[in-house]
């Protein structure tokens, strides 16, 4: 696809007088002029009167998330029992996910043996799994890590909220907000867990998305406004509603823990009081690496920085147990020799808090996020098979490792 750049040059030329006094002047013409060019991109991938969509699956993608044989699903079909899938002139079967989750809810009912596997929701007793994924290095594939969970697990049939705690607000982006146009004040989890009096119930804050199964609290600058006031709040000394400031994310977040499973939190670069809240409401941490040198210099310095303020939160209260921490190894390329030897220098020291599987660099997720897509949302050979193929399968190896550890964790495997 041929992106086409509009010209701002009479734009630029009127406003020549401003962005020559001040840089802050200068920058903020740059913002405006990038957030229109944006906009306008946005309105010819996505009208205003349409809607970002998921693609439907054939009948062997379906079969295989639903643990049956194609066969099954086909004899579903010819009865009439479930979801009608849409037929081909070829006499080709594809569900949409939603249709795909209404099986499993027909199959749980009708084969309670297999309800588990098929419809994976937690039971009784079995806490709402929080994965936070932290780092404050730039292109370690924190927000593309958390996507490629949060819509693996739904697309397993899990419940998933992706909270997006990131100012940049990345994920909301790649998950069909543009967050500069598309929410009001208060439509991100701050509106929630600021401290004045208009705080607003979590619930109001959650958009669900075009992915069944995967509900978002969306991002966008007004979360630094929480980094601004809790030093404010902090100078008042007194308990306010809502928590202190490492515990709101959590009392937010406990609101809604009946509606899911699992919440996956994407984290701000940085260790501010929103990702200290985030470390404190998470149940499981993961961080992500990429295999060089420098990479590893920099989470040197995140994992000093951040064990002492754990450890200040820690002693005021703060909830700082974790049921597993995880390195991810992201862009990783096997086959170079530095990243190999970075590589084994991490498993050496960490052992199996390294995951076993590795995130591998792929042109085929550049190419999708150039459009804001995922995998998931392309067609198998719209990028080349193989490719596709390879890209997916270190994905889904990635991430299978991830919900292996959350099985363990609820005690359903050894």
């Amino acid at each position: 696809m041929q992106i086409k750049i509009v010209s701002r040059n009479k734009i630029v030329a009127t406003q020549a007088a401003e962005i020559a006094t001040t840089s802050d002047a200068r920058i903020s013409a740059h913002a405006r002029l990038l957030s229109e060019q944006l906009q306008a991109l946005g309105s010819r991938l996505y009208p205003p009167d349409s809607q970002k969509l998921l693609r439907s699956f054939s009948s062997g993608e379906a079969a295989k998330l639903l643990h049956v044989s194609d066969g099954y699903l086909r004899q579903l079909s010819l009865d009439g029992i479930g979801p009608a899938p849409e037929i081909s002139p070829s006499g080709r079967r594809s569900y949409t996910l939603a249709q795909i989750n209404e099986l499993r809810r027909h199959i749980a009912t009708v084969k309670p043996r297999d309800a588990l596997s098929v419809l994976p929701h937690r039971r009784a007793g079995e806490k709402m799994q929080t994965i936070a994924c932290v780092n404050f290095k730039g292109g370690s594939a924190k927000t593309t890590t958390c996507l490629y969970l949060a819509q693996y697990l739904a697309m397993s049939g899990f419940r998933v909220l992706a909270v997006d705690l990131d100012p940049q607000a990345s994920l909301s982006a790649m998950l069909g907000l543009q967050p500069e146009f598309d929410l009001k004040e208060g439509d991100t989890i701050y509106g929630a867990i600021r401290y004045d009096g208009v705080r607003r119930p979590v619930r109001d804050c959650v958009r669900r998305t075009y992915f069944d199964g995967l509900d978002l609290l969306p991002g966008n600058l007004e979360l630094m406004e929480f980094e601004h006031e809790t030093p404010r709040a902090l100078a008042l000394g007194t308990r306010l509603p809502g928590g202190m400031f490492f515990e709101r994310v959590g009392n937010a977040l406990a609101e809604i823990e009946a509606d899911y499973d699992i919440v996956v939190i994407d984290c701000p670069p940085q260790l501010g009081y929103l990702t200290l809240g985030a470390l404190c409401a998470a149940t499981a941490l993961l961080i992500t690496i990429h295999p060089q040198m420098v990479d590893v210099a920099s989470m040197s310095q995140f994992l000093l920085m951040a064990s002492d303020l754990m450890a200040v939160v820690r002693k005021a209260g703060g909830d700082l147990r974790h049921d597993f921490i995880r390195y991810v190894i992201t862009r990783h390329e096997p086959h170079d020799g530095p990243q190999s030897q970075v590589v084994a220098l991490l498993r050496n020291l960490f052992g199996e808090e390294v995951l076993a599987a590795s995130a591998w660099k792929s042109t085929a997720i550049a190419d999708a996020g150039l459009t804001k897509q995922s995998l998931y949302e392309l067609e198998r050979g719209a990028i080349g098979r193989a490719t596709y193929d390879r890209a997916i399968e270190s994905l889904e190896a990635v991430n299978g490792e991830i919900l292996g550890l959350i099985l363990r964790t609820w005690g359903r495997i050894p």
